[in-house]
């Protein structure tokens, strides 16, 4: 499993529910702490405000879900399917992903601040207008995907692919443009300026 933060471990669990289906359920208003999800099916399950703390995912399908204003923190996702998956004002802080699949992710609104992605394959998966502050991007495959208006300060982006990935309005200041790949990548003016300057250029008017 890939290492959290700091080495923290992952936070233990009391509960598993183990190989239930749970397509299409809807989860609104449901709280789950500390509880082990193994081999659960959730797919096209929705859910607006619901809660899982502490929790750990172990191969739980979240294909084509969507879940709104819901809480997934400090929870532990193990080779979980997110195909057209949609997070809505999601709050994830602290969680940690390993081995899962991303493909066509979602995620619009919210706080994804602290969560570890390292190594993960995001290519052609969406974020726009949440935060993401020191999220480990370590090693990150995010070709083609959308960084729109994403808060990505203290982001661990070393070695990160983000080429043809639109990062418009996005906070960079933590990207060291000698670490990450780039080509491609559609930036803003502003953007433009302050890689320029992390690559010691000198930046004039006229």
């Amino acid at each position: 499993m890939a290492d959290r933060r700091h080495g923290r471990p992952a936070p233990p669990t009391d509960s598993t529910v183990r190989s239930e289906d749970w397509d299409g359920r809807d989860v609104s208003g449901e709280e789950h702490t500390r509880v082990e999800f193994v081999d659960v099916d959730m797919t096209e399950t929705s859910g607006r405000g619901a809660a899982f703390t502490d929790c750990t995912f172990r191969g739980v399908r979240f294909n084509a879900s969507a879940y709104t204003d819901t809480a997934f923190v400090n929870c532990t996702f193990v080779r979980c399917s997110f195909f057209d998956t949609a997070l809505t004002g999601c709050k994830l802080v602290g969680s940690m992903f390993d081995g899962c699949s991303y493909g066509l992710l979602r995620a619009e609104g919210g706080d994804w601040s602290f969560t570890g992605l390292p190594g993960a394959d995001l290519r052609g998966c969406s974020f726009r207008r949440l935060r993401m502050r020191e999220a480990d991007l370590t090693g990150a495959r995010c070709a083609k995907a959308s960084f729109r208006d994403v808060d990505l300060s203290g982001a661990w982006l070393h070695q990160a692919d983000l080429s043809e990935c639109d990062l418009r309005g996005s906070d960079l200041s933590s990207l060291d443009p000698h670490t990450a790949s780039l080509a491609r990548a559609v930036i803003d003016p502003y953007q433009a300026i302050m890689i320029a300057r992390a690559l010691g250029l000198e930046v004039k008017e006229g």
